[in-house]
């Protein structure tokens, strides 16, 4: 009879790495919802030296075996920026995470858990605070509901099954992240319309659409508002220059001057909204590989992309603004703006807002506003060590 006890080892050399990134083409091999990533995006998340975000945290990634087979993964790590906030904004002392969770099991999935709350403690974590997959700014939060769709570009999928697998670990909910979704080949409800157009006659207020060719100075300038609209946000954790260099080299081939708009107040840059086309579409045929031919194809698609669906992935609006009417016009501006150039030059019909805290009175109320509704919801959970 075949050994088929459970081991859980520590990821360590080139084989083990492969094996990490390689298991979930397996487990969701009869999931038509979940988008194969590039393997070489998922080689450099895991990386030091490859992803900025080992200038300030630290990981250790396991795998589990049962009969020396690959069973499930999982990463624990530790983002020292994250631990230098204040507690009451949810990361902050002692809170280490784990993330990156694929488990074949129950039995599997506890046991990975395990190791990561094991590493933690020996860290001197005293809360573990997952998953987070690696960044609070990559892939944070358990898919708790919106199994029946695919995710769009960097938003995470799971199975149904791991709800149960981190609940029955001990860990209790501590914050709810939501997308919506709408339909936006239809116009938005009269009233935004006329909110719009009477922004449009203030003078005092300007929307503008990115320039991809200053883009340094463009991306420092939504930094800028990213930062003081979210810096009292649950999660947040500051982004360093690296980051913003390796986000903007990332992003820059689906970065359109018509799909990103900046308003400014009396000349102010005072709000931005990020918009991109659903990379997602264009890479889920290519299964993980840009070769032989998968770089052609994608290059192609991104001359132009023709898409269904837009995901706006960020947008901010000044703290000393926010819960003013200002704010809610400013940002129906830029929606309606941004709908319009989707819908004409992309030949977009629907479009994605997320994710968006479950607090977040303002946003929750533009999405409201727009008729979207709700289409997939992220779970963080947390435990005591």
């Amino acid at each position: 009879m075949a050994n088929t006890e459970l081991v859980i080892t520590p990821v360590m050399s080139k084989a083990d790495r492969k094996a990490f990134v390689d298991l979930p083409w397996r487990l969701y091999a009869n999931d038509p919802n979940w988008v194969p990533p590039l393997k070489d995006e998922v080689y450099s998340l895991i990386t030091p030296g490859k992803n900025p975000f080992f200038g300030h945290a630290e990981a250790q990634y396991f795998l589990a075996r049962r009969g020396g087979k690959v069973v499930g993964r999982v990463s624990a790590h530790l983002d020292h920026l994250a631990l230098s906030q204040p507690a009451e904004q949810g990361m902050g002392p002692g809170t280490g995470n784990f993330g990156l969770f694929e488990a074949e099991d129950a039995e599997v999935g506890a046991a990975l858990i395990a190791a990561a709350e094991g590493w933690l403690r020996a860290k001197g974590m005293t809360r573990s605070l997952g998953p987070i997959s690696l960044s609070i700014w990559e892939e944070p939060g358990l898919l708790i509901a919106g199994f029946d769709h695919k995710p769009t570009v960097m938003m995470g999928h799971a199975k149904p099954e791991y709800r149960a697998m981190v609940e029955g670990a001990g860990y209790r909910p501590v914050k709810q992240l939501k997308t919506y979704e709408l339909d936006i080949a239809q116009q938005f409800p009269p009233l935004i319309q006329r909110i719009v157009q009477s922004g449009e006659k203030n003078a005092r207020i300007r929307i503008r659409k990115v320039d991809k060719s200053k883009f340094d100075s463009e991306a420092a300038i939504i930094l800028d508002i990213l930062n003081d609209a979210w810096g009292n946000n649950w999660g947040f954790v500051p982004i360093t220059d690296e980051e913003v260099a390796h986000f903007g080299k990332q992003l820059k081939p689906i970065v359109f001057n018509d799909l990103i708009m900046i308003a400014e107040l009396e000349g102010e840059p005072v709000a931005f909204m990020m918009t991109l086309p659903d990379l997602n579409e264009a890479i889920a045929p290519l299964n993980g590989s840009l070769f032989p031919f998968g770089w052609a194809k994608l290059l192609w698609w991104l001359r132009k992309p023709q898409v269904r669906t837009m995901r706006v992935p960020l947008m901010g609006v000044v703290q000393r603004l926010q819960s003013s009417r200002m704010a809610s016009q400013l940002a129906f501006m830029m929606i309606e703006y941004i709908r319009r150039n989707a819908t004409a030059h992309y030949g977009a019909t629907r479009g994605e807002i997320g994710w968006v805290l479950d607090d977040n009175q303002g946003m929750n109320a533009i999405a409201d506003a727009i008729e979207s509704k709700v289409n997939k919801i992220y779970q963080v959970y947390e435990k005591d060590l």
